[in-house]
């Protein structure tokens, strides 16, 4: 029998108990039209939380389902494919990955296929940000700063721009100058936006049993602008690039259960309100769940690419067809340039089949394995990560739709440790930046799965949306808002039940 078959199997073996929780964290399922009412009941089941703390769930150690990575732990253990993709599909998949590393140029170039980045541009790869398809980091001693970068936003100036936010035309509104993110790099002749300047002030934090952690308190600016000054109201809201694994898992989760699991006004009191985001899909103009980026703003991991493209390189793809990325008319010197629009290949610098094979790539990276599943101290940081809230808001599992694109997706059970609703997560961690139906305290859950090879893959251990965080113990001790009671509980811990909570944290 093969690995997918055991899977989907296991789902009507598992036995089910009566758990004595809140209706927020009982595992309830929307309304979903591709289960029958036998399979529902399986996936009920399978998908509430445990109360066992005494061994491995059946299952837990493939936590990208069937299509979980065989390979071992090393420096590539994101960028495989999906174990259950087709022979067929794997050159698909490895197509997309060297168009995913493929270093583009400015335009004209006798590279016609590669040409057309910027003018104005963050990164001359996807890879540039994602390298080896991990976590970003900010500007740390001698690291560059390809992977983070300044988001861009101000308020609504006139009732015309207030109702394009409304009606999710726009997610946010550029700087009038500098457009939707500062760029740091520019193709020759042409000068770059700005430069990032980032700057910390530590602050002692003290835990039960007398440890001392020091947080680090960030501030920023934008230096060496060359054309001219930002909007006064314009706010600056770093970003990491986050990891590409798992990412068609995650569009395979249906809506209903997304939205399920919602509470926008606390009607159970239990102090946590996530609520789902809105998304304008590219091709379409609907109206979808927002599930992808700090703030739910993409629908689907092509929105998602296709944004990259436009706003990170500067290339034009038909879903986003800027052929000048985030040049604003201010900036005329950048409507001079060359585009890299090659008609005998299609309307775009980058044409089809270029962003379904990236999109194809970013939706197949797999999940690596879990380690030490039925390690003691792994299992007991488990039941201090349940029992401390935090699964209110990192919802451990769910089951993809049976209808999902790909089979490879379908009907699979995936461990994410995130419910992809918006959250207040307080004062501290806000960016005071609007985006979408996210407000300056909100973010998306970020999914945990992986976060244990951070190091091994990244090379560091930054966390959080800009990097403050160096490791996992400051990454919670941040946390505020609605999360603010699993952080105290974090903190008030003895201290052996901290570390074995980090220590479940690393075996994800």
């Amino acid at each position: 029998m093969t690995v997918r078959k055991v899977l989907l199997a296991g789902l009507g073996l598992l036995v089910t108990a009566a758990f004595p929780m809140s209706a927020a964290l009982a595992g309830e399922l929307g309304e979903r039209a591709d289960l029958t009412p036998k399979d529902r009941a399986r996936v009920v089941a399978v998908t509430r939380p445990t109360e066992d703390f005494g061994k491995a769930e059946r299952f837990e150690l493939m936590q990208g389902g069937a299509g979980t990575s065989p390979r071992g732990v090393n420096a590539d253990s994101f960028s495989d494919f999906s174990a259950n993709i087709t022979f067929a599909e794997e050159e698909d998949f490895k197509l997309g990955n060297a168009l995913f590393r493929k270093l583009w140029v400015s335009s004209p170039s006798s590279t016609q296929a590669s040409d057309g980045l910027g003018p104005l541009f963050n990164a001359r790869a996807c890879q540039s940000c994602h390298l080896k398809d991990g976590r970003g980091h900010p500007p740390e001693g001698d690291r560059d700063h390809t992977s983070m970068f300044f988001r861009l936003a101000r308020p609504a100036a006139t009732a015309e721009e207030q109702a394009r936010l409304d009606r999710l035309d726009m997610a946010s509104l550029p700087d009038p100058v500098y457009g939707g993110q500062l760029q740091d790099q520019a193709i020759p002749g042409m000068a770059a936006e700005g430069r990032m300047v980032v700057t910390y002030v530590e602050e002692a934090v003290t835990l039960a049993g007398g440890e001392t952690v020091m947080l680090r308190r960030p501030s920023y600016a934008a230096s060496d602008l060359n054309y001219g000054p930002l909007d006064p109201n314009t706010t600056l809201s770093p970003r990491i690039a986050n990891p590409m694994i798992g990412l068609g898992l995650i569009e395979a989760i249906p809506e209903e259960d997304i939205r399920a699991h919602a509470d926008p006004d606390d009607v159970d009191g239990d102090g946590i309100s996530g609520r789902a985001a809105r998304a304008r899909d590219h091709r379409t103009g609907e109206i979808k769940l927002g599930r992808f980026g700090w703030k739910a703003q993409n629908a689907s991991v092509r929105d998602q690419s296709s944004s990259a493209f436009a706003g990170d390189l500067g290339i034009s793809t038909p879903d986003d067809p800027r052929h000048f990325g985030d040049c604003t008319d201010r900036q005329t010197a950048c409507f001079e340039a060359a585009t890299g629009v090659q008609p005998r290949l299609g309307n775009t610098e980058a044409p089809d089949p270029v962003l379904d094979l990236v999109t194809f790539y970013a939706r197949n990276l797999a999940l690596p394995k879990r380690r030490d599943v039925n390690d003691a101290t792994v299992l007991r940081g488990k039941q201090v990560f349940y029992q401390s809230g935090c699964i209110a808001c990192h919802r451990p599992k769910f089951v993809t739709s049976r209808k999902a694109e790909n089979k490879a997706q379908a009907f699979q059970l995936i461990w994410p440790y995130s419910d992809f609703l918006l959250h207040d997560m307080g004062a501290g961690l806000a960016d005071n930046q609007p985006v979408g139906d996210a407000t300056g305290q909100e973010w998306r859950t970020p999914p945990l799965w992986g976060i244990g090879l951070t190091q091994v893959v990244s090379g560091h251990s930054f966390f959080l949306h800009d990097g403050r965080a160096r490791n996992l113990t400051e990454a919670i001790l941040w946390h505020g808002g609605e999360a603010e009671a699993a952080r105290n509980a974090f903190a008030t811990a003895e201290p052996k039940d901290r570390k074995a909570l980090i220590t479940f944290l690393e075996s994800l």
